[in-house]
Protein backbone atom coordinates (compact mmCIF):
# COMPACT_ATOMS: atom_id res chain seq x y z
CA UNK A 1 0.00 0.00 0.00
CA UNK A 2 1.63 3.35 -0.93
CA UNK A 3 1.63 6.01 2.12
CA UNK A 4 -0.01 9.26 1.06
CA UNK A 5 1.01 12.81 3.27
CA UNK A 6 -0.62 15.94 2.66
CA UNK A 7 1.84 19.02 3.06
CA UNK A 8 -0.72 22.05 3.54
CA UNK A 9 0.07 25.47 3.48
CA UNK A 10 -0.61 29.21 1.98
CA UNK A 11 3.01 29.28 0.94
CA UNK A 12 2.42 32.79 -0.11
CA UNK A 13 5.87 32.77 -0.56
CA UNK A 14 6.94 29.26 -0.50
CA UNK A 15 10.81 29.91 1.64
CA UNK A 16 13.66 27.40 2.51
CA UNK A 17 11.66 26.18 5.18
CA UNK A 18 8.56 24.80 3.59
CA UNK A 19 10.45 23.34 1.08
CA UNK A 20 12.62 21.57 3.77
CA UNK A 21 9.54 20.05 5.44
CA UNK A 22 8.31 19.18 1.77
CA UNK A 23 11.85 17.26 1.22
CA UNK A 24 11.66 15.35 4.56
CA UNK A 25 8.40 14.84 4.16
CA UNK A 26 8.93 13.22 0.97
CA UNK A 27 11.57 10.85 2.70
CA UNK A 28 8.92 9.40 5.22
CA UNK A 29 6.41 8.66 2.54
CA UNK A 30 5.83 7.22 -1.26
CA UNK A 31 3.43 10.56 -2.24
CA UNK A 32 3.56 14.01 -1.00
CA UNK A 33 0.65 16.55 -1.67
CA UNK A 34 1.96 19.74 -1.36
CA UNK A 35 -1.29 21.58 -1.16
CA UNK A 36 -1.96 25.12 -1.69
CA UNK A 37 -4.64 26.41 0.51
CA UNK A 38 -6.53 29.54 0.56
CA UNK A 39 -6.34 31.13 4.24
CA UNK A 40 -9.46 33.77 4.54
CA UNK A 41 -7.76 34.92 7.92
CA UNK A 42 -4.89 36.10 5.58
CA UNK A 43 -4.05 38.87 2.65
CA UNK A 44 -2.74 37.01 -0.17
CA UNK A 45 0.34 39.01 -1.76
CA UNK A 46 0.38 36.02 -4.60
CA UNK A 47 -2.76 34.81 -6.26
CA UNK A 48 -2.76 30.48 -5.94
CA UNK A 49 -1.55 29.97 -9.61
CA UNK A 50 1.76 31.84 -8.94
CA UNK A 51 1.96 30.03 -5.74
CA UNK A 52 1.71 26.79 -7.17
CA UNK A 53 3.85 27.81 -10.40
CA UNK A 54 6.03 28.83 -7.99
CA UNK A 55 6.40 25.72 -5.46
CA UNK A 56 6.35 23.44 -8.62
CA UNK A 57 9.69 25.78 -10.22
CA UNK A 58 11.38 25.20 -6.49
CA UNK A 59 11.07 21.43 -6.68
CA UNK A 60 12.67 21.40 -9.91
CA UNK A 61 15.03 23.40 -9.51
CA UNK A 62 15.95 21.43 -6.11
CA UNK A 63 15.57 18.10 -7.77
CA UNK A 64 13.23 17.19 -4.71
CA UNK A 65 13.13 12.79 -5.11
CA UNK A 66 10.16 11.05 -4.42
CA UNK A 67 6.62 11.67 -5.97
CA UNK A 68 5.65 15.66 -5.27
CA UNK A 69 2.24 15.95 -6.23
CA UNK A 70 1.33 19.87 -5.98
CA UNK A 71 -2.11 21.36 -6.25
CA UNK A 72 -4.40 23.80 -4.75
CA UNK A 73 -7.38 23.74 -2.83
CA UNK A 74 -10.16 26.61 -1.88
CA UNK A 75 -13.66 24.43 -1.44
CA UNK A 76 -14.24 22.14 1.97
CA UNK A 77 -12.37 20.56 4.60
CA UNK A 78 -8.60 19.43 4.48
CA UNK A 79 -9.34 16.28 5.21
CA UNK A 80 -12.02 16.27 2.66
CA UNK A 81 -8.70 16.29 -0.26
CA UNK A 82 -6.91 13.78 2.07
CA UNK A 83 -10.47 11.52 1.76
CA UNK A 84 -9.69 12.47 -2.04
CA UNK A 85 -6.31 11.63 -3.06
CA UNK A 86 -5.97 8.90 0.46
CA UNK A 87 -3.82 10.51 2.63
CA UNK A 88 -3.83 9.26 5.91
CA UNK A 89 -1.60 11.97 7.51
CA UNK A 90 -1.01 16.11 6.93
CA UNK A 91 2.43 16.70 7.52
CA UNK A 92 3.22 20.73 9.08
CA UNK A 93 5.99 22.58 10.00
CA UNK A 94 6.18 23.72 13.57
CA UNK A 95 8.73 26.86 14.32
CA UNK A 96 7.73 27.24 18.19
CA UNK A 97 4.92 26.61 20.84
CA UNK A 98 2.69 29.45 19.16
CA UNK A 99 2.53 26.92 15.32
CA UNK A 100 1.99 24.37 18.19
CA UNK A 101 -0.96 26.12 20.03
CA UNK A 102 -2.28 26.86 16.60
CA UNK A 103 -1.96 23.41 15.14
CA UNK A 104 -3.30 21.42 17.94
CA UNK A 105 -6.75 21.79 17.65
CA UNK A 106 -6.62 21.43 14.55
CA UNK A 107 -5.01 18.21 14.01
CA UNK A 108 -7.47 16.55 16.89
CA UNK A 109 -10.43 17.94 14.91
CA UNK A 110 -8.77 16.51 11.45
CA UNK A 111 -8.26 12.61 13.36
CA UNK A 112 -11.37 12.98 14.83
CA UNK A 113 -13.46 13.89 11.50
CA UNK A 114 -11.08 11.54 8.91
CA UNK A 115 -8.71 9.54 11.08
CA UNK A 116 -6.15 11.71 9.21
CA UNK A 117 -2.90 12.19 11.67
CA UNK A 118 -1.33 14.66 11.69
CA UNK A 119 3.11 14.87 11.84
CA UNK A 120 4.78 17.65 13.29
CA UNK A 121 8.17 18.43 11.77
CA UNK A 122 10.50 20.65 13.44
CA UNK A 123 12.44 22.73 11.44
CA UNK A 124 16.16 23.02 10.16
CA UNK A 125 17.22 25.63 12.64
CA UNK A 126 18.59 27.73 9.83
CA UNK A 127 14.98 28.65 8.94
CA UNK A 128 13.34 28.46 11.80
CA UNK A 129 12.97 31.67 12.10
CA UNK A 130 11.59 32.43 8.29
CA UNK A 131 8.00 33.33 7.94
CA UNK A 132 5.89 34.10 4.45
CA UNK A 133 4.89 37.05 6.50
CA UNK A 134 8.54 38.23 7.28
CA UNK A 135 9.51 37.62 3.88
CA UNK A 136 7.16 39.42 2.12
CA UNK A 137 7.90 42.73 4.73
CA UNK A 138 11.29 42.55 3.95
CA UNK A 139 10.56 42.33 0.27
CA UNK A 140 8.17 44.85 0.25
CA UNK A 141 10.70 47.40 2.31
CA UNK A 142 13.23 46.59 -0.62
CA UNK A 143 15.37 44.05 1.67
CA UNK A 144 17.62 41.25 0.65
CA UNK A 145 15.58 38.05 1.12
CA UNK A 146 17.83 35.44 -0.75
CA UNK A 147 18.83 33.69 2.87
CA UNK A 148 15.08 32.40 2.84
CA UNK A 149 13.56 31.44 -0.14
CA UNK A 150 14.19 29.67 -3.57
CA UNK A 151 16.02 31.54 -6.08
CA UNK A 152 12.98 31.65 -8.25
CA UNK A 153 11.15 33.16 -5.88
CA UNK A 154 13.61 35.81 -5.47
CA UNK A 155 13.17 36.53 -8.92
CA UNK A 156 10.09 36.58 -9.29
CA UNK A 157 9.28 39.08 -6.54
CA UNK A 158 12.33 40.95 -7.92
CA UNK A 159 10.05 41.58 -10.87
CA UNK A 160 7.02 42.68 -8.87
Amino acid sequence: MTSVAVVPGSFDPVTLGHLDVIERAARLFDEVHVLVVHNPAKTALLPIVNRVQLIEQSIAERQLSGTIVVNSWSVGLLVDYCTEVGARALVKGIRSQVDVAYETPMAIVNRNLAGVETIFLLPDPAHAHVSSSLVRQVSSLGGDISPYVPDVVKRFLDTQ
